[in-house]
């Protein structure tokens, strides 16, 4: 296949790809709030942590011995896309009146099969790059790209179509994943057979766990956990929490109380923008101080919607915004680049494994939950009269657990490096 169209195929993936989660992921707590679950909506974000620790390992085993990536990636999507739209279907015929049985378990098998999908889409894209002879490190961000501009656009759709407090979201998202699903069988072929001694153990990133015998990267994946549990708050809360404000007469007008999703939209721009400044800060810093800068980030994040408002104060949402580029991307991304380049070839898949295990996994899954739980307490068990005075305080509790998150890592992590500065990075063996 031609370079150049190749590219163009592999860019359409990822639009696709994270356009399907971008319908959805940050205005599902507006939904779950007007159907009468907002005490629910940890447990439908905690999900996507569930499914993480098991299904893209699983499905992992399958695209190396049995099915082309490119093959279950579309297989996956339409069974996603399928699960989405009964889920749709499910809460349109239902209006107010929808159960939490029927409507979480639609859902949570379409998430079973769609978080596989992030690793699948990476290795259907490296695939087809390396076979046709191009250097994915310089040829494959050009094209991730792409995926945040999807996310952002359905984002701004699901927005603009009105969708972000009705089922068409999931509408949304169910059509994108079976365009994808059709789409993704037409991709370049990816060879099986090359994973035949892989075992389920190493799939499940489960042979890194003799990591754990260092103690730098004991401290580091255990705060990977505790950094993970921050991940995914905003996502479940935020537009929530900004819609909120159409109920106070002062702020019932403005853009920001209207236009949740494209407010938040800022934060994956930031993202996508960040994601350049990686290489010099890992390089002139090293990984302890690029990750306390990202905790810092995360303090700023959630002290930031905790004092802005719409009004007079929508500039500390924009700043909130900006601010999580930094917070998401120097956490993740140098993380991951730290375990590849901290780990022997014969673990190092696992060990990536590992860190999203820590991460998406276990730490998004209990963030969640526990943020559901502070929320409820500050917010839905009081009176509507105290309920923003209830969302500045979860908000400014999850700030003061980043911030002491970043005090225990800056005490405990020990950079391995040399030289008095900390110019040097510390990826270098």
């Amino acid at each position: 296949m031609n370079r150049s169209l190749l590219r163009i195929r592999l860019t359409a993936m990822n639009f696709l790809e994270f356009a399907v989660w971008g319908a959805y992921l940050t205005s599902m707590g507006s939904y779950l709030v007007t159907v009468g679950m907002s005490g629910s909506i940890g447990w439908f974000y905690a999900m996507q942590g569930i499914v993480s620790i098991f299904m893209p390992g699983l499905m992992g085993i399958v695209a190396d011995r049995w099915v082309p990536a490119q093959r279950l990636l579309g297989l996956c999507h339409l069974l996603a896309g399928l699960f989405m739209g009964g889920a749709a279907f499910y809460a349109y015929e239902s209006g107010t009146d929808v159960g939490m049985t029927g409507l979480f378990s639609l859902y949570a098998l379409s998430v079973a099969f769609y978080m596989p999908t992030l690793a699948l889409s990476n290795s259907v894209a490296f695939t087809g790059l390396t076979r046709a002879g191009l250097d994915t490190v310089s040829a494959f961000p050009p094209i991730r790209v792409f995926g945040t501009v999807g996310f952002i656009c359905s984002m701004w759709a699901v927005d603009l179509f009105g969708f972000q407090t009705t089922s068409g979201q999931f509408f949304v998202s169910a059509g994108l994943s079976i365009v994808l699903g059709i789409y993704a069988m037409t991709l370049p072929h990816c060879p099986t057979g090359h994973g035949e001694g892989k075992s389920l153990v190493d799939a499940l990133g489960l042979r890194a766990f003799t990591l754990f015998r260092q103690r730098r990267f004991a401290v580091f994946f255990l705060f990977s956990m505790l950094l993970g549990i921050s991940l995914q708050i905003t996502n479940g809360f935020a537009n929530p929490y900004i819609m909120s404000f159409q109920g106070i007469a002062e702020y019932a007008d403005t853009f920001g109380a209207n236009h949740a999703n494209l407010l938040i939209s800022l934060s994956q721009t930031s993202e996508a923008l960040c994601i350049l400044l990686i290489p010099f800060f890992l390089k002139r810093f090293g990984i302890k101080r690029v990750m306390l800068i990202a905790m810092l980030a995360w303090v700023l994040r959630f002290g930031l919607f905790g004092l802005g408002d719409p009004g007079s104060g929508l500039w500390m949402f924009i700043l909130s915004m900006i601010v999580y580029g930094v917070a998401f991307d120097f956490f993740n991304v140098s993380g991951a680049l730290f375990v590849d380049q901290n780990t022997e070839p014969d673990i190092r898949s696992s060990a990536q494994g590992l860190f999203m295990i820590m991460t998406n996994g276990l730490g998004a899954t209990i963030g969640t939950l526990g943020a559901q739980a502070v929320v409820n307490h500050f917010v839905y068990d009081v009176p509507p009269a105290l309920q923003l005075g209830g969302w500045r305080t979860a908000w400014f509790i999850f700030a003061a657990y980043s911030a002491v998150v970043f005090v225990l890592f800056a005490l405990s992590f020990r950079d391995r490096r040399s030289g008095s500065h900390g110019a040097g990075s510390s990826l270098q063996r």
